[in-house]
């Protein structure tokens, strides 16, 4: 029972603030010395230059004071940051000698994410990270212990999705169901049959000898030849690391992406905020079948959904995304008289419209399908150049909610037209019938 109070309103009960792991001291000690380190490599004559002047007892003295004070740094900005889950707020205090705190809106949450780095998976913690609509950045709590934010991440999602304060804790996480899974071996192949692997290998491998002919010199072509060996195995390497063990689960809450080799993540794609699904098809993927799933998700950082699998697959994960969706087989070839305008890469565009979608395809050796769902679409444009308007060819360009535009190139004049108007009615009609985006619906 709380105590009345004059006017017979009760007291509220004081909201219960908590703080971060003890071990996010650790990592915030490291702020003053990256700062240092910033500076040194901003301006390295500078640093050098005053490493010459110091002395051995001048720089142990410098570290001792230094890493005290990175140690204190830490230990106080841990000490003064807070947060707590209110009745409609999730709520974060931080800052040493400027204070802030940020309000967070429960029913504008859009996803919660649960990151795990290297170090953090051996100290048993994970940061959560809260995407929330119309802010530039995502807010963050670093670090809680696994539990904790799991625990955390499932409540912010039940408050979310309306259920109430008290049983909110109670509704814990929603159980998921494994849609796609990716092997290793499959992400290895796929990253071998990449263009861009084999092109940058070229070059690597074509370069060097063309600078040695030329200038006789072992440095330049060891300059030349490193960067590019490093690029080539850079990119493929890092896809590597950050696709492993990919997989795809179906819950209430939307659907669940976990991946990674040293980092593990644990995201959401928010339901209802998918603006556009791209499969892009690689031109030596296409005799195993294989296709890769791209998203447009309006204020969130999730770009990927399936790195690989083979096209019934991904598409049966693509009706998850987009309920009622069927991914268009054949989309139409522009006229013969656009070869006027793009020699031989015409071939590559197409259209199909259905009831659901307006479905663009763009590109010859790397094919490229756009699914926009027609409630996401923004605006319409039709745009047409002289060289378009000798040949009566009319490009249509749909705007999305995610600042993306996807564009049926080399359409027919008069079909441009009719789609501009029809598009832009689609879309009316669209955003009226859409089902709300909530959370658990």
């Amino acid at each position: 029972m709380t105590a009345p109070v004059p006017g017979g309103v009760p007291d509220r009960p004081p909201v219960a603030e908590r703080r971060l792991h003890p071990v996010t001291p650790f990592r915030r000690a490291w702020a003053p010395v990256a700062v240092l380190a910033g500076w040194a490599v901003h301006d390295p004559n500078a640093a050098q230059e005053q490493l010459t002047r110091l002395t051995g007892t001048m720089l142990l003295i410098g570290l001792s004071v230094l890493v005290p004070a990175a140690g204190l740094y830490g230990f106080l900005s841990w000490w003064f940051t807070h947060f707590a889950v209110t009745g409609g707020e999730l709520r974060i205090r931080t800052g040493l000698l400027f204070r802030r705190t940020a309000h967070i809106r429960l029913e504008r949450i859009q996803a919660v994410d649960v990151t795990r780095p290297l170090l953090a998976r051996v100290a048993g913690v994970a940061k959560l990270r809260i995407d929330v609509v119309g802010a530039a950045k995502k807010d963050e709590l670093a670090f809680l212990g696994e539990r904790e934010a799991r625990a955390l991440r499932a409540e912010l999602l039940a408050r979310a999705a309306g259920f109430a304060p008290e049983t909110a804790r109670e509704v814990g996480e929603a159980p998921a169901r494994e849609l796609l899974h990716v092997p290793p071996r499959a992400l290895v192949l796929s990253l071998l049959l990449t263009g861009a692997t084999w092109g940058s290998l070229a070059a690597a491998l074509v370069v060097p000898p063309l600078l040695w002919f030329a200038t006789h010199s072992v440095w330049t072509v060891l300059a030349t030849a490193l960067p590019l060996l490093g690029a080539a195995g850079a990119s493929s390497a890092g896809r590597f690391v950050t696709e492993y063990d990919w997989s795809v689960g179906e819950s209430p809450d939307g659907l669940r992406i976990d991946h990674g080799l040293l980092d593990r993540a644990h995201e959401t794609v928010p339901p209802g905020r998918v603006q556009t699904v791209r499969i892009v098809e690689p031109l030596l993927w296409r005799r195993l079948g294989w296709v890769r799933v791209e998203l447009d998700v309006a204020g969130s950082d999730n770009s990927v959904l399936v790195p690989v699998a083979p096209r019934a697959v991904a598409e049966s994960v693509i009706a998850r995304v987009l309920p009622g969706v069927t991914v268009p087989a054949s989309p139409a070839r522009p006229p013969r008289r656009a070869r006027w305008c793009v020699p031989v890469w015409w071939r590559g565009h197409g259209l199909a419209v259905t009831d659901a979608v307006f479905a663009a395809r763009h590109g010859r050796l790397r094919r490229r399908l756009s699914l926009v769902p027609h409630a996401k679409v923004q605006s319409v444009r039709l745009t047409q150049g002289p060289w378009g308007r000798l040949w009566r060819l009319a490009d249509v360009h749909v705007d999305t909610g995610a600042g993306r535009t996807v564009t049926a190139r080399l359409r027919d004049a008069d079909e441009a037209a009719r789609l501009l108007l029809a598009q832009a009615e689609r879309s009316r009609t669209g955003r009226r019938d859409a089902r709300p985006d909530r959370w658990m619906a």
